[in-house]
């Protein structure tokens, strides 16, 4: 059987897209701009913007969102009486953490075992070129059959809510009747799959104090009250003993129904070390997609090079806990904030303040768009069945959507699987998932159009 002319036309454009892919992940776009230049996201979004130009979208626009960060928007017409789809995917990217950890200088694409390096390469600039792909492979085989509007957020990996209040202020901008969110992933390489719930998160900061200053350890430990010493104490007590998370008030004990992720493939995926025990109970699904998760993200305290024999005076953490659908991240927050501040101990001050905020998603996966998209896939992938999963991280922006356009149907993929190691050292894409994700992509909409 020969292949379809829409993977032909995409084989053909890998070396481009490659290229592309090359330029995009150079640009250092982590939305910190206490970190990174704001300069490198604009030339991001620069880059974004003048890549629709060239493949004829009209209304191409940086939007200047409230959280101080861009988004790139524009829409390209398809014929009179056709649906209209939102593609998005965002060119912000998270930092990338130890550089000395990397095999290869994080901000360069780099080829190695089959794989295309870099920050961002997967998550999510990935999915601007698997988009592009998609529509250059329609335009060359017969015309886009949809309306189309591409959206490119400028902060997603920082929670700062940026898009999510430009929409809610411009309701009409991102209307659509079918929205593709590439931020997702396969399971599994080869194994396609669309993702059905996301996690919500919220993210606290707690700060710790209890003496206007440091006191010598010798002179004064044993009866003065250590900040650091409080908040170790208030941050074990998110854990129970066997790892599981425990905010009090905050159910625990969901069940995910559907695709399992087995014991030893979560445990290779997470390169987790030999002899050490993965955390909570009930199955890995249940842990990692239907039930919150704590994460301690860091603490400001002296660091080990260069430490004083000192009591300390103050200490704080930056917290962030995962929720599942059918908990509310507001609530969810509340709970934190209060079990943060009543746990800590010896009378010590203690503030909170949330940071930012998600709210969990779930996709529903009978309607019509998903029943194209699972015949694209199966295509795409030689007749490989389309699996559904959840997935634990969060992409707040697609609870927005969905209550601004609650007919719309949403669906998320995308080029994350495991593999891919994405928020990590070495993050990377496989070129063939993006290959055939592109050729779903083309064909779902073609799909679409006629459904």
């Amino acid at each position: 059987m020969s292949p379809h002319p829409i993977a032909e036309t995409i084989a053909t454009l890998m070396p481009r897209a490659k290229a592309e892919l090359t330029e995009l992940v150079a640009f250092k776009s982590v939305a910190d701009f206490e970190q990174y230049p704001r300069s490198e996201s604009e030339a991001a979004a620069n880059w974004v913007a003048d890549a629709l130009r060239t493949e004829g979208f009209q209304d191409v626009a940086l939007l200047d969102t409230p959280d101080g960060t861009q988004s790139v928007y524009g829409y390209l017409p398809g014929p009179e009486g056709a649906p209209t789809v939102l593609l998005y995917a965002h060119y912000d990217v998270q930092p990338p953490l130890d550089e000395a950890g990397w095999a290869t200088p994080p901000f360069e694409l780099t080829e190695r075992d089959g794989r295309w390096f870099g920050r961002g390469s997967a998550d999510c600039k990935g999915g601007i070129v698997m988009h592009l792909l998609a529509l250059r492979a329609l335009k060359a085989n017969g015309g886009v059959p949809v309306h189309v509007k591409v959206i490119a957020e400028g902060s997603e990996e920082q929670g700062t809510g940026g898009l999510e209040r430009y929409a809610e202020e411009h309701p009409e901008l991102l209307r659509a009747d079918t929205i593709v969110v590439g931020d997702a992933g396969n399971f599994r390489v080869g194994l396609p799959t669309v993702t059905a719930t996301l996690r919500g998160m919220t993210l606290v900061r707690v700060q710790i104090d209890t003496l206007e200053g440091n006191l010598h350890s010798g002179q004064f430990g044993g009866a003065a009250p250590d900040a650091l010493g409080a908040l170790v104490r208030v941050l074990d007590s998110l854990r129970a003993e066997d790892g599981s998370t425990t905010v009090d008030g905050l159910d625990g004990g969901g069940v995910w129904e559907g695709l399992q992720y087995g014991e030893a493939d979560f445990r290779r995926d997470a390169k987790v070390l030999d002899g050490v025990g993965l955390i909570g109970d009930g199955s890995v699904a249940d842990r990692v997609w239907a039930r919150p998760a704590v994460t301690v993200l860091g603490i400001d305290c002296p660091p080990v090079v260069g430490a004083t024999p000192s009591v300390q005076a103050s200490a704080r953490a930056l917290i962030s806990l995962r929720v599942p659908p059918g908990v509310d991240a507001a609530e969810a927050t509340k709970l934190l904030r209060a079990h943060l501040e009543s746990r800590t101990p010896w009378g010590a001050r203690v503030a909170t303040e949330q940071i930012g905020q998600g709210q969990a998603f779930r996709a529903d996966t009978t309607s019509p768009a998903y029943e194209a998209m699972a015949a694209a896939l199966s295509e795409a992938y030689d007749g490989e069945k389309m699996q559904s999963a959840g997935m634990g991280g969060s992409i707040p922006l697609c609870n927005t959507l969905a209550a601004l356009y609650p007919e719309a149907e949403i669906l998320l993929i995308g080029l994350n699987e495991p593999e891919a190691q994405i928020h990590a050292v070495n993050e990377s894409v496989s070129p063939q998932e993006l290959e055939r994700m592109s050729v779903a992509e083309a064909l779902f909409l073609q799909r679409y159009a006629t459904s």
